[in-house]
C-alpha cells in the first residue's frame, strides 16, 4: 500500500468515527473542518503530526455521552432501602437525600409506578451538596449510596492536593502536553451525562492555586453556569446540569465563600461508641470475615469485649480505626486456619491481646 492509499485509509476512518459520534451540530462542523485541513496536508511533512493531533482530539470529542443518559430509579423505598442497607443511623441525612429524591421525582412529571424506571427530564438542574465531618465519618460512601439509591453512573475526582485549576478545566490543544481536565476525563468514563460526581476534599487543595481552582468550583456547582461548562482542550461547551455534583470536606474553613453559597451543607456527625459496636458487628465484621477468606463459625466475639476493640487506641470520630482493628484480628485468625490445627476462635477478654494488631 503506498504512502498516499495509507493516509486515504486513515482519514476514512476519522471521518468513520465523527459520524458515529452523535455530536451537536457546531462541534461536528468544526470537526469536519478539522478533518478536511488534514486531507490538504496529506502530501506534506506536517501531516504525520497533524493526524496524530486531529485523532486524539476526534477520539476525546466523539467519546463524550453529548446526549446518553442513565435512567433514575425514582422511587423513596428504593432509596431509603439503599440507604439503609449501607449506613447505620444518620437519619437526618438520609432524610435529607430522601427529600432531594423526592423532589426529582415530582420534576419528572411521571405519574408511574414507584419501582419503574424513569428517563431525567432535560433542563431539569441537579442539586450540589457539600457532606462536612471528621475523617471516617463515611462521607465518601455516603456518595456512593446516593449513586446506588438513584441508579446513577459515579465518578470521583480527588481534590487534596490539587494545584493547578487546569487538571479540573483542561489545557488547550495549543500546548504539546494537553489534555482534557478531570470533569470531562470523568464523563468519559462513565458514559453518562447524568452522573453523581464526587468532589473529594475540596477543602484541602494546595494554596497557591486555591483562588483559579475554587472559580471553577463556582462554576461548576452554579447552575446558572454549569449548562455552558468549557474544558480548554474540548474547546466546546459541556451541558453539566443534570450532573449531581457531591463535595466532601473535614471542615469549612478553606472553601471560598462564593463555593459555599452553591452547596447545600450537610454535616456528617462523629460516631458515639455505641454506634460503632452497633456498626462494627452489623457491618464491619461480616465484611471483613469474607475479606480474608473465613466463615461465619470461625470466629467469635464475646459481647463484653467490644469496647475495648472500639477504643484499642483511644477515640477517632469515624469506623477506620475500627475498621483497620477488625481487619486485623481477622488475618489473624486466617493465617491460624491456613497453618492447621485450627478451631473455632472465641474473642475474650483474656485471650484478645494475642488478635488485636498493636500498630
Amino acid at each position: 500500500m503506498t504512502s498516499s492509499s495509507a493516509q486515504f485509509e486513515d482519514i476514512k476512518l476519522l471521518e468513520e468515527k465523527l459520524k458515529r459520534g452523535n455530536l451537536p451540530q457546531e462541534l461536528y462542523n468544526k470537526a469536519n473542518a478539522a478533518i478536511e485541513r488534514l486531507v490538504r496536508l496529506t502530501n506534506s511533512s506536517a501531516y504525520s503530526q497533524e493526524y496524530d493531533q486531529v485523532s486524539r482530539f476526534l477520539d476525546w470529542r466523539t467519546s463524550l455521552p453529548w446526549n446518553k443518559r442513565s435512567l433514575d430509579i425514582l422511587s423513596l423505598e428504593n432509596a431509603k432501602k439503599t440507604l439503609d442497607t449501607n449506613h447505620y443511623g444518620l437519619e437526618y441525612i438520609k432524610e435529607r437525600v430522601l427529600e432531594y429524591i423526592s423532589v426529582i421525582i415530582l420534576k419528572s412529571n411521571e405519574n408511574t409506578s414507584k419501582t419503574e424506571k424513569i428517563p431525567q427530564q432535560l433542563g431539569q438542574k441537579a442539586p450540589a451538596l457539600l457532606l462536612v465531618g471528621l475523617v471516617g465519618t463515611g462521607k465518601t460512601t455516603m456518595a456512593y449510596s446516593i449513586a446506588q439509591a438513584l441508579g446513577r453512573k459515579f465518578g470521583r475526582i480527588p481534590m487534596g492536593g490539587m494545584g493547578d485549576a487546569l487538571q479540573l478545566r483542561g489545557r488547550s490543544k495549543a500546548y504539546p502536553d494537553a489534555e482534557p481536565g478531570q470533569i470531562m476525563k470523568v464523563l468519559r468514563r462513565v458514559e453518562t451525562a447524568n452522573p453523581v460526581i464526587l468532589l473529594d476534599e475540596i477543602d484541602r487543595v494546595t494554596d497557591n492555586a486555591k483562588a483559579d481552582i475554587m472559580g471553577v468550583l463556582v462554576e461548576l456547582l452554579d447552575p446558572e453556569q454549569n449548562s455552558r461548562f468549557l474544558d480548554h482542550y474540548i474547546d466546546f461547551p459541556f451541558d453539566l446540569s443534570e450532573v449531581f455534583f457531591i463535595a466532601t470536606a473535614n471542615n469549612t474553613a478553606g472553601i471560598a465563600t462564593a463555593v459555599l453559597d452553591r452547596l447545600e451543607f450537610i454535616e456528617m456527625p462523629s460516631y458515639s461508641d455505641e454506634q460503632k459496636i452497633i456498626i462494627a458487628k452489623n457491618y464491619l465484621l461480616p465484611r471483613a470475615i469474607a475479606a480474608t477468606g473465613l466463615s461465619n463459625e470461625d470466629l467469635e466475639f464475646e459481647g463484653e469485649i467490644w469496647q475495648q476493640i472500639v477504643r484499642p487506641l483511644g477515640f477517632d470520630a469515624g469506623m477506620r480505626t475500627l475498621d483497620r482493628t477488625i481487619n486485623g484480628i481477622c488475618r489473624k485468625v486466617a493465617k491460624l486456619k491456613v497453618a492447621g490445627n485450627f478451631n473455632k476462635i472465641t474473642l475474650t477478654e483474656d485471650n484478645m491481646k494475642k488478635y488485636i494488631p498493636v500498630w
